[in-house]
């Protein structure tokens, strides 16, 4: 069982934050970290034209983005230490036409070094929310650094 989060909330959402602006893909296509709370996240992709596919819907790597960053970061928070994604499926349910995708993940199960995290990723348009793709993954611990 992790250590109880000792930050409040806004600390710890600004911690997650920060850790999302080193992500360069994450800034490029200009994702919010919009809740953070342990084992939960809630991630934002505004919809462009440069994340779109020939067909103007938001390109299925965009949604799937989505979901495993917003995977990660629940089983990150769970596990409070560094981690990865280790597998991870989606199904997608619809075609993402809208303003923003909208990606909220929860870990469902924690061990000592691995979280499985599920992922419901909707599209915004015009104000509702339609479910376009569900997720699930495992998020690994990362291995601890060997001393220099």
């Amino acid at each position: 069982m992790a250590d109880p989060v000792t930050v409040g909330p806004e600390v710890f959402l600004a911690m997650g934050r920060e850790v999302l602006a080193k992500q360069p893909f994450s800034v490029l296509i200009g994702a919010e970290l919009a809740a953070l709370s342990p084992g939960r996240c809630e991630l934002h992709v505004p919809v462009s034209a440069s994340v779109k596919q020939q067909h103007g819907f938001v390109h299925g790597g965009v949604v799937s983005y989505a979901a495993d960053n917003a995977l990660t970061y629940a089983g990150g928070t769970a596990l409070r230490v560094p981690v990865v994604t280790s597998e991870f499926k989606i199904n997608y349910l619809r075609p993402a036409i809208g303003e923003r995708l909208i990606a909220r993940a929860e870990a469902v199960h924690t061990g000592r070094s691995q979280a499985v995290c599920r992922c419901d990723v909707f599209v915004v348009l015009d104000g509702e929310e339609k479910l376009c793709a569900v997720a699930q993954g495992t998020i690994a611990a990362l291995p601890a650094s060997p001393a220099a």
